[in-house]
């Protein structure tokens, strides 16, 4: 599946969107925004997918957006289509962040602004050596958005974030693996093999309790002790209610590796 700014490509239960304006280092324009909404509902829907990479192709992740179209400017016949953009990247974060399916960022280059939005709205971030992150809203006169603000400090603290926020300014991959922004950071040749592999790993995976591992994640980070031994108390004997638990248990006795179905 393809369209001028997004490609999907599925196999082996891993869905691959590579955001495709390599001229512009994939900015995106409103249009890619309708079409990142649609490729999302499709992998959310899609019940053979049950891991998902985003990359960018060329030397660019993501630029942010696509300034050679009115979005950002103040003119009154331009507000509406701002307003459009604002709300489809933000619809596009909370379906990824919602999303039972982890998500990936292969980011294979520059990453910044609302790009570098949809890098910290997946659940892991994986940079190639040639990757550079950047908030730069501010240098732009823009409030941060499409979930910058949230996820920012909730990965590397209110300090680093602040910084980050205030200053706008870009960062080596290097140093973005030291605040922890990325997970890790890789040679650029290697980086989408090790992103799918990874995701082909978590695909083989029980969707069931990836699915609870994934909220309890995100749900922890606003609860009380209390209330998240709760959760996992809930989820964990649901879980053993599945037949994929069973699998799993008959596996370890049979040493060998198990097949998990879902169900």
């Amino acid at each position: 599946m393809g369209n001028e700014g997004l490609i999907l490509e599925k196999g082996e239960g891993v869905a691959t969107i590579t955001l495709n304006k390599p001229d512009k280092l994939n900015a995106i324009s409103l249009e890619m925004t309708k079409d990142l909404l649609t490729v999302l509902e499709d992998i959310s829907r899609d019940r053979a997918i049950r891991a998902w990479v985003l990359t960018g192709a060329g030397r660019g992740f993501c630029s942010g957006a696509d300034l050679s179209e009115p979005l950002r400017l103040v003119e009154p016949e331009n507000k509406r289509s701002s307003s459009i953009w604002l709300a489809n990247m933000n619809a596009a974060v909370m379906l990824m962040h919602r999303m039972d399916k982890p998500s990936i960022a292969a980011v294979n280059g520059i990453a910044v602004g609302a790009g570098l939005s949809l890098a910290l709205a997946c659940d892991i971030r994986i940079a190639s050596d040639a990757a550079r992150f950047g908030t730069i809203f501010v240098k732009r006169g823009f409030m941060p958005d499409a979930g910058c603000t949230y996820f920012m400090p909730r990965l590397v603290g209110s300090g680093h974030a602040a910084e980050l926020l205030f200053a706008g300014d870009i960062i080596e991959s290097a140093e973005a693996e030291r605040i922890g922004l990325v997970n890790r950071v890789m040679p650029a040749a290697e980086l989408l093999g090790a992103a799918k592999e990874l995701a082909t790993r978590i695909a083989k995976g029980p969707p069931i309790p990836i699915k609870f591992i994934k909220k309890g994640i995100y749900r922890a980070l606003d609860s009380a002790l209390e209330s998240q031994l709760e959760f996992e108390t809930t989820a964990a004997i649901l879980c053993r209610s599945t037949e994929d638990y069973n699998e799993g248990m008959q596996a370890f006795m049979e040493k060998r590796e198990p097949i998990f179905k879902g169900i």
